[in-house]
């Protein structure tokens, strides 16, 4: 049974992917909001930011990462609808797979296809003055709790892009998960927000993600911040994992 799952998720992310090099804009589309952002805001708003580090375009990274991710699962949550509406699901279930599987294919290509954007807005960053000491242990704590975010935010995705009645309404859901972030620590400093924004900011998971992955990236102690960071991540995870399941279960019964 387990061979037979893990089978039938590489044929069906083999299909996934290979939408995904035919329409490679995606992947650009993807990572050119956020990219727009972090030059809208070191060139143009930076000068004006009081964050207490020596480069703006360090300090913000990490929410622009973020913000990444909430980006590219909006595409997530559009090919699933798209599968659903060309009746792609009903073949796969007239024919020996593992059930599962089809949704594993999209959640694997959603990791693929969010680990590239993230790639390239990196390499941006970079030419754009980032800089870190952070050494290989750092990046690689760094990609775990992204590649964590990353499945939280696509098994959210999951649940719109089968319950979804139109196209615009499968993506429209990743808007308000764009929006986090600038409720958070990733663009200024919570101190400086009024009372009941920055209670809101500083216990919200966006925050304790985004200072986990700065304390990284400028080795520096990460403190209780990570375990907060992964404790959100995972119980995203598996709130999102058993409502997808669910949905999956009823649309296709």
């Amino acid at each position: 049974m387990t061979a037979h799952f893990f089978g039938d998720t590489t044929v069906l992310l083999g299909r996934s992917l290979r939408h995904i090099t035919r329409s490679v804009d995606t992947i650009i589309t993807t990572a050119i909001t956020p990219i727009a952002m972090m030059l809208m805001f070191v060139y143009v708003f930076g000068g004006a930011i009081q964050t207490g580090s020596d480069s703006y375009v360090n300090y913000m990274l990490p929410g622009i990462l973020l913000i990444t991710v909430a980006s590219g699962i909006a595409y997530t949550a559009f090919r699933l609808f798209m599968d659903m509406k060309n009746g792609i699901f009903e073949r796969f279930q007239s024919m020996p797979i593992a059930r599962s599987s089809v949704l594993w294919a999209h959640v694997l290509t959603s990791l693929i296809a969010n680990l590239i954007s993230l790639f390239v807005v990196v390499l941006v960053a970079l030419l754009m003055g980032f800089r870190t000491s952070a050494g290989v242990m750092a990046w690689l704590s760094v990609a775990g709790v992204l590649v964590l975010f990353t499945l939280a935010l696509t098994w959210i995705a999951i649940i719109p892009g089968l319950t979804a009645k139109t196209m615009e309404g499968a993506s429209a859901f990743s808007y308000p998960l764009i929006f986090l972030p600038f409720l958070s620590s990733a663009f200024v400093p919570t101190a400086t927000m009024p009372g009941p924004v920055r209670a809101f900011a500083e216990n919200q998971p966006v925050t304790s993600i985004v200072n986990t992955i700065r304390d990284l990236f400028a080795e520096q102690p990460v403190g209780t911040d990570i375990w907060i960071a992964l404790a959100w991540c995972a119980g995203i995870l598996v709130v999102a994992y058993i409502f997808a399941n669910l949905s999956y279960r009823r649309r296709i019964s």
